[in-house]
């Protein structure tokens, strides 16, 4: 355990006695907990050996208000049921519209909650969900009653700019019975070397519909190793959306668990990397209750010298008849050095389900470029197009529309910079599945 993150240090955060008991109890289980390795199965392909703990220190205290690049960034977004900024971990901003604050919804930091009303801490994974529960300064509680719908989503950004920090940041969005929201979580950064640590849960209640999309633009010497995890009740539909684009190594872990009768959970994501980065998802879709549905799509693109890994798992438990599960990971290689690993599974406890899982690694399709060369499309631009329409299908899909167009500019940007030269790796393809 690095000396700068210590149960005196978690100790130091404050904060009511029950949130300090709940961190001193983490802070306790992280100290005799071991890093994670790469032997083990969920971490294997990952760089979790290069991380040093102990070159990070917790973020130290920051004033409020919003910085300006972040007050940037969120321009687009001026329809929005409300705003919070959290910086290096620590809430700055937090405000609603007027019909949501009429309507009951809240954003709260948990340390301005009574016991009761707090939602339990999420059961950690391993010693970086520990961390999180520990360390982060100011955990945070966006909680949707009962019947309410929101029109517009709600902002939530997390900006990081302190120089080798160890940044900590919990996330909870509670909805409650035929509630209805979008949230968006926005992490990005300055050019600063740092770790960031965030930790996402989603509570949707029975009937309740929730849209959830993660942007990661961090700044490319900085580290993440982020847990999102849901609970879906009775009828109650996700849609959990991801796009990675930053960071050094950047691994998301996604963890959800359809828990009521009819729950419906849709899991999408693209991601491109280019130069060194690594970008690393792990997914995990849990069929406790019968007759629910879990759809999964992730496309990427790794360029230059990038890598990505995809492993991800359906599990029906013994008492989930009647489940459709789907799992899709599609990956293109654009060039010679780049290299993508993708490992979908299947863990099936009964007989009456539908469930599949396919995966694709390989350069871009030779006939599509051919289709396009052949109507006078010059090569490179033919190339462009046919990775800028690879990531439409999860781009249209989008649970925060709004965010589609500023993630096309971001793909078009990145294959402006990228050397579309995808010599001949052989593509590897294999598709499974089990009635």
């Amino acid at each position: 355990m690095p000396s700068t993150l210590t149960p005196d240090a978690a100790a130091e955060l404050g904060g009511p006695d029950w949130l300090s008991d709940r961190r001193a109890h983490a802070a306790a289980r992280a100290a005799d907990t071991a890093p994670p390795s790469s032997s083990e199965e969920v971490w294997r392909y990952s760089r979790v050996a290069e991380l040093e703990l102990e070159t990070y220190h917790p973020a130290a205290r920051v004033d409020a208000g919003v910085p300006a690049a972040v007050a940037a960034l969120v321009e687009p977004f001026a329809a929005r049921s409300g705003l919070v900024v959290l910086r290096n971990g620590w809430l700055v901003h937090s405000e609603l519209s007027d019909a949501a604050v009429a309507a009951g919804v809240t954003a709260t930091a948990l340390a301005d909650l009574p016991a009761d009303d707090a939602p339990p801490d999420p059961e950690a994974v391993d010693l970086f969900g520990l961390l999180a529960v520990a360390h982060a300064p100011s955990p945070l509680l966006i909680d949707v009653p009962a019947g309410v719908v929101l029109p517009d989503p709600i902002v939530v950004v997390e900006w990081v700019d302190e120089v080798d920090a160890a940044v900590f940041t919990r996330v909870h969005v509670r909805l409650g019975a035929d509630a209805e929201a979008r949230v968006l979580q926005w992490q990005t950064s300055a050019d600063v070397p740092a770790l960031t640590v965030p930790l996402t849960h989603l509570e949707v209640g029975q009937a309740a519909r929730l849209g959830h999309l993660a942007v990661q633009t961090l700044g490319t010497r900085v580290w993440q190793i982020a847990e999102s995890s849901s609970t879906v009740g009775a009828a109650a539909t996700l849609t959990a959306a991801h796009a990675g684009l930053g960071g050094d190594y950047a691994r998301c872990r996604t963890d959800c668990r359809l828990e009521g009768r009819g729950a419906t959970g849709t899991l999408l994501a693209l991601y491109f990397g280019e130069g060194d980065q690594t970008l690393d998802y792990r997914t995990f879709q849990e069929h406790i209750a019968p007759d629910t549905t879990s759809e999964l799509l992730y496309k990427g693109a790794v360029g230059g010298m990038s890598r990505s890994v995809y492993t991800g798992l359906i599990r029906v438990g013994k008492d989930a008849r009647g489940t459709n599960a789907f799992q899709t990971n599609r990956n293109i290689k654009l060039s010679d050095g780049a290299w993508a690993e993708s490992v979908p599974n299947l863990e099936i406890e009964n007989n009456d389900v539908r469930c599949s899982h396919a995966s694709t690694v390989g350069p871009i399709d030779d006939d599509q470029r051919f289709y396009l060369e052949s109507r006078g499309v010059p090569p490179h631009v033919a190339e462009r197009l046919v990775v800028a329409g690879f990531f439409d299908e999860v781009l249209q899909r989008l649970p925060v529309p709004v965010m589609a167009p500023l993630l096309r500019s971001a793909v078009d940007e990145r294959l402006s910079r990228t050397d579309l030269a995808a010599g001949d790796p052989v593509a590897d393809d294999t598709t499974g599945g089990v009635r």
